[in-house]
């Protein structure tokens, strides 16, 4: 396929399925596997795209990041999470914390697809997209009670799943905000932090997969900058009707049966 082609599909592929709890990364690594890439070159192509959603991410949550920003000037390390400082103090603990477990997990990424062929590395990202789809299932009938402003415990919590995410399979959407749910915020208000929380994310796992390429990812930098900007593009474009579709749908029915489907074709071609 035409490598313009394929950066124009995995860029609007990631501008769409970023804003849907299916892993973004993992999906577009499968068809990047498909396509003909290793996957370390897949991952990291993946990776790379992350940057074009935080740009619409960040474009969309302007207003929340500049009520944020203004906090910043009445920030108090003794009263972090007092109510008009607790969302800024949220997504600093809490991506500290990603990034101390992301590194941890980037580690066993990189060990995981040096060893496997892209039929086995196509398996184990099902393997985790049907354990993402469980967690996604059960989340809600664990609640722990109502809660309405984020505590350290939260960040901690959350972040370090969101560190786990960067493993293609896991989704950091559907996982942060299954764990916010499992803490008692209500859908909208579990939406609004795990979006919040996926910019600077976002802009570390882009971040990384520019460097693991050693360079703008799909053979060339007009490629590259292609898919990024179709991500971008499609990604704001989207985000405000895929948020209201999450709501709706069971997307850990989704999770399981993109799961089960890599989980058989991965074995099927290994």
């Amino acid at each position: 396929m035409d490598r313009s082609l394929v950066a124009l599909v995995v860029g609007l592929l990631q501008g769409v399925f970023e804003w849907l709890p299916i892993s973004s990364e993992g999906n577009v690594s499968i068809v990047l596997t498909a396509l003909g890439e290793t996957p370390s070159a897949a991952v990291s192509y993946a990776l790379f795209l992350h940057l074009g959603t935080a740009v619409s991410a960040t474009v969309y949550y302007r207003d929340e990041i500049r009520d944020a920003a203004e906090s910043a000037a009445q920030f108090d390390p003794r009263s972090a999470f007092d109510a008009e400082t607790a969302t800024l103090s949220f997504v600093l603990l809490a991506t500290a914390a990603s990034s101390a477990v992301g590194v941890v997990a980037l580690l066993a990424l990189d060990a995981l697809v040096s060893e496997l062929t892209g039929g086995g590395f196509v398996a184990a990202v099902g393997v985790l997209l049907v354990a993402t789809g469980l967690l996604q299932r059960f989340a809600g009938s664990l609640s722990l009670g109502a809660r309405e402003i984020p505590n350290a415990a939260d960040a901690l919590l959350v972040g370090g799943v969101q560190g786990l995410a960067i493993l293609p399979g896991v989704s950091r959407s559907g996982t942060t905000t299954s764990v916010l749910l499992v803490r008692g915020y209500e859908p909208p208000a579990a939406f609004r932090l795990s979006f919040l929380l996926s910019i600077p994310a976002a802009l570390v796992g882009g971040a990384v997969g520019l460097v693991e390429s050693g360079g703008l990812p799909g053979v060339s930098a007009t490629n590259g900058l292609l898919a990024l900007v179709a991500s971008a593009a499609v990604g704001y474009a989207t985000i405000d009707l895929l948020m209201r579709v999450v709501r709706r749908v069971s997307f850990w029915l989704v999770c399981v049966g993109l799961g089960s489907l890599a989980v058989v074709g991965g074995v099927a071609v290994a």
